[in-house]
């Protein structure tokens, strides 16, 4: 499946690849991979509360925002797994994790066959990376808040993601 027109990166359209998920929706597994290339999936944080939080680069100023931000987030929620997933290499995620003292959020890449870009369809055809987002899944593994960013170089509503993982 194709979205067109939907989003912009740097004000230029960009074509979303995936089934576009839906408030309401059974969350799809997806498999990234860890920084030591071991796979990640909703598995590995089962019974969690999930907030995803879907970033271009961790390399750009907003993506790194957004990452140290949830990471700030997620030393304070109980219950809840706050996981980063972008199209970095596992091996520069690991070196940004570490000069910016990323701890308590899962950081994973979805680089190898992006695996959630398709099955959330946030996948930037143009580009091969994930347009910004966020996606929070309750407990039960359903779709309870998603945003897909219009904008790349914007931010999300952090609060209105936050205020859904609080509501569960």
């Amino acid at each position: 499946m194709e979205k067109r027109s939907v989003t912009t990166f740097a004000g230029n359209p960009v074509t979303l690849l995936g089934k576009e998920i839906k408030v309401g929706d059974k969350a799809p597994d997806f498999t990234c991979l860890n920084a030591d290339l071991s796979p990640f999936s909703l598995a590995d944080v089962e019974g969690k509360v999930k907030l995803i939080s879907v970033v271009p680069s961790v390399d750009t100023g907003v993506c790194e925002l957004q990452t140290i931000r949830f990471n700030k987030e997620a030393a304070e929620l109980k219950d809840t797994a706050i996981i980063t997933i972008s199209c970095d290499l596992p091996f520069a995620q690991a070196r940004f994790c570490g000069a910016k003292d990323i701890e308590n959020a899962i950081v994973v890449s979805d680089y190898k066959d992006t695996s959630f870009g398709v099955n959330y369809g946030f996948l930037m055809e143009e580009f091969r990376l994930l347009n910004r987002g966020i996606v929070v899944i309750d407990k039960d593994n359903v779709v309870r808040y998603v945003e897909y960013v219009s904008e790349n170089t914007n931010h999300p509503d952090y609060d209105k993601a936050l205020e859904a993982v609080k509501s569960l």
